[in-house]
Order: structure tokens, then C-alpha cells, then sequence
């Protein structure tokens, strides 16, 4: 079979259609999680604001995973070029959507609060920026998710009180798996690298949706 690159990143026809089948599981994942959510929330006879939160945060990983299958799915390259902005956009989305519960029902402090304004402000800037000029400065943009992301050491006591330790182990577990995702993602020489990458974003949300599920929901 040829399996020449498709496009500038080098991925073969092989690699490319392991990209998106990775994430399409991730889109149906995220589909049914988000339907758990809101199942689950009706059941309790949980707050507007709960039902929101679950809202932006399900409605988000099903962006992040439908933006990411496209790209790597069509071949067409000016399509390439907007669908890649679109994934990218997404992360920051995800980011700020999975905040979302965890600081307006786990917590719903003053300083949960402050620290989800800070979040989608910055969730924001980051697709102003991708929009933009992101492709100047793209370790830049590395940084900046890794760094939004890891902000929520601000309230992980709070949430280990709220929480109990099953949650905040899940979270940070979560973290932990988006982060080492990283290094397969830089490291363009490993075979699959990307799809690799997939793995650790697919396993990282199925972390932070557990914790939310079985610990937020039941908070």
C-alpha cells in the first residue's frame, strides 16, 4: 500500500486514518458521557448551573474529538488549514469546559469562581491567538494549555475537601496522562507518534470524566 504523507506533518495514509479513528472513539465517548451527565443530573433534580456545567463541559469534549477526527479524516488541504485552527481552537474549549464542573458545582467558591473567569478569559485569548498568529509561536501554544490545565493546583484542597480523594486522584491522574501525552506528540520520529497522542487525550478525558460522573455529580 502507498503510504506516502498526506500532508506537511508527514503522517502516511496508515497513520492518518489511526489519527481518526482514535478520536472518533473519542467523539462517541464523548457523546455518551455527556448524555450520562445529563441523565444522571435529572435524576438528582441537580441545579440549572449543574446541568449547564455539564453542558459546556460534554458539549466541549464532543467538539475537541469531531474537530480532530475531521482533520485528520479530510484530505482536502485548504480544508486542512481551517480544520486544524478548528482542532486547535477545541483544545482550549476542552480545557475550559472540564473546568467548568468542577469549580461551578464541586466547589462553587469565590475563589472557584475567580479562577473560572481567569480560565475561559484565557480560553478565549488562546483562540483569538490560534486564530491569529498562533503559527509563529507554537511551543508557545504547548505551554499555554499545559499551563491553563495545570492552574487547577490553585483549588485542589478545596477540592480534596469537596471531593474526597477518589475525585481529586482521578483529576490529577487525568493531568498527569495529558501531560506525558506530550512528549509523543513532540517526538515526530516515532512511528505513529500522533495516534500515540490520541491515546493519552482519550485516556486523560476518560479520567476527568469519571471524576466528574461518579464524584462532582455526587457531590
Amino acid at each position: 500500500m502507498d503510504q506516502k504523507p498526506l500532508i506537511k506533518q508527514g503522517y502516511s495514509l496508515a497513520e492518518e486514518v489511526a489519527n481518526s479513528i482514535s478520536h472518533g472513539v473519542g467523539f462517541v465517548f464523548g457523546i455518551v458521557g455527556l448524555v450520562l451527565l445529563l441523565v444522571q443530573a435529572v435524576d438528582t433534580n441537580a441545579s440549572a448551573m449543574a446541568i449547564t456545567s455539564y453542558s459546556l463541559y460534554g458539549g466541549s469534549m464532543i467538539l475537541l474529538f469531531l474537530a480532530s477526527t475531521l482533520y485528520h479524516a479530510i484530505p482536502h488541504q485548504r480544508a486542512k488549514i481551517w480544520l486544524k485552527k478548528f482542532d486547535h481552537c477545541a483544545i482550549y474549549l476542552l480545557i475550559a469546559g472540564t473546568y467548568t464542573p468542577f469549580l461551578l458545582v464541586g466547589l462553587d467558591s469565590p475563589l472557584a469562581r475567580g479562577l473560572m473567569i481567569v480560565i475561559w478569559s484565557l480560553a478565549l485569548l488562546g483562540i483569538l491567538f490560534k486564530l491569529t498568529i498562533a503559527h509563529r509561536f507554537k511551543v508557545l501554544s504547548l505551554v499555554t494549555y499545559l499551563t491553563m490545565g495545570w492552574l487547577s493546583l490553585i483549588v485542589v484542597y478545596q477540592l480534596a475537601i469537596k471531593l474526597a480523594i477518589g475525585g481529586v486522584t482521578l483529576l490529577a491522574v487525568g493531568g498527569v496522562v495529558y501531560s506525558l501525552g506530550v512528549i509523543f506528540y513532540v517526538c515526530k520520529r516515532i512511528p505513529y507518534n500522533h495516534a500515540i497522542w490520541h491515546g493519552f487525550v482519550l485516556g486523560g478525558s476518560v479520567c476527568h470524566f469519571l471524576a466528574i460522573y461518579l464524584y462532582v455529580g455526587q457531590a
